[in-house]
C-alpha cells in the first residue's frame, strides 16, 4: 500500500508520446514524514499517521508539540489504514515522497469540493423549475409540491434547498501521466475536486 498526501494547483494538458493530448490535474505532493505508527496491540488497529505542510511554531499547542517533538511543524496530520492489517515497512521519522509511484499507475484520489453555500433546488438537484405560463408567477426555480403530507412531516432524504459542496469526494481509477521528482509534483489524468490548495490524498493498494 502506497500513500501520499498533496495540494492541487492547477489543471492543463500533456502530450504522450504517440501526440495523443492528456487532461490533467497537477498535484504539488509530499514530502510527507512518519509521526506515528499506531498497531493493533496498543490501539486496536493498524494504521500510520503521516504530517504534511507548514504551519507557524507558534500556532501549535503544547500537546501537539509533545506529540510530533523534533519532527516538524506540520499543518495536516492524516491517518492511513492498513487494510491487509500486515506491518508497515516504515518507521517513525521517516520520508515519503514522489519516488514511491510511477507513471500509469492507478490511485484513488479524495479531497474535498468546493463549497458553494446555501443553494436552491434547481442548482443542487436540476429541477427544471415551475412553468411560466397559466397564470402561475415568480415560480421559475420553486421546487413545487413535496408528496403527501400524510404523516405531517417532511420525509427524511427530501430533495431541497440546502447547503451545496464541500463534501469529500473519492475518486478511483485515476491515472497517473507523469511524475516530477525534482519538484515534487504528480500528474493525474482528469479533475480531482477542490480548489487550489485543496488537501488532496493519493492512495494505491
Amino acid at each position: 500500500m502506497k500513500f501520499i498526501l498533496g495540494t492541487k494547483e492547477q489543471m492543463t494538458q500533456v502530450f504522450n508520446k504517440e501526440g495523443v493530448v492528456f487532461p490533467v490535474t497537477i498535484i504539488s505532493a509530499g514530502p510527507i514524514t512518519v509521526t506515528q505508527i499506531k498497531n493493533k496491540e496498543g490501539d486496536g488497529y493498524e494504521s500510520i499517521q503521516v504530517g504534511y505542510g507548514e504551519k507557524k511554531e507558534k500556532n501549535i499547542n503544547k500537546p501537539m508539540k509533545g506529540h510530533l517533538k523534533d519532527l516538524g511543524n506540520f499543518r495536516y496530520l492524516k491517518e492511513f489504514s492498513n487494510p491487509d492489517n500486515t506491518p508497515f515497512e516504515v518507521k517513525v521519522g521517516d520520508k515519503i515522497d514522489v519516488s514511491s509511484f510511477k507513471e500509469g499507475e492507478e490511485v484513488v484520489v479524495s479531497s474535498i469540493s468546493k463549497g458553494k453555500g446555501f443553494q436552491g433546488v434547481v442548482k443542487r438537484h436540476n429541477f427544471s423549475g415551475g412553468p411560466r405560463s397559466h397564470g402561475q408567477k415568480h415560480s421559475e426555480r420553486k421546487p413545487g409540491s413535496i408528496g403527501s403530507t400524510g404523516p405531517q412531516k417532511v420525509f427524511k432524504g427530501t430533495r431541497m434547498a440546502g447547503r451545496m459542496g464541500s463534501d469529500r469526494v473519492t475518486v478511483k481509477n485515476l491515472e497517473i501521466v507523469q511524475i516530477d521528482k525534482e519538484n515534487n509534483r504528480i500528474l493525474i489524468k482528469g479533475a480531482i475536486s477542490g480548489r487550489r490548495g485543496t488537501l488532496v490524498e493519493i492512495v494505491s493498494t
